[in-house]
């Protein structure tokens, strides 16, 4: 078998022992699942105003009588 160089022994300690998973549910989980429960995951940067200002613009607040499709609330 070769040496793929990840730490399977370490990653299933992580997950059978420190998060006290059930094998099946360990197996089930995706690589960033497994992270994000482990608090390893990488943050995302936050909300900056341009970004805020670029969504506003995207997805701007409608009313139903400003979007005049007929229907009350």
């Amino acid at each position: 078998m070769s040496d793929t160089g990840f730490d399977w022994p370490a990653v299933l300690r992580a997950g059978l022992q420190g998060l006290g998973l059930a094998p099946e549910n360990f197996w089930r989980l995706t690589p960033v699942e497994l992270l994000l429960m482990l608090g390893d995951a990488p943050e995302a940067a936050p909300l900056g105003r341009a970004r805020l200002e670029a969504l506003i613009a995207q997805f701007p607040d409608v009313t139903n009588k400003e979007s005049g499709d007929g229907r009350n609330g």
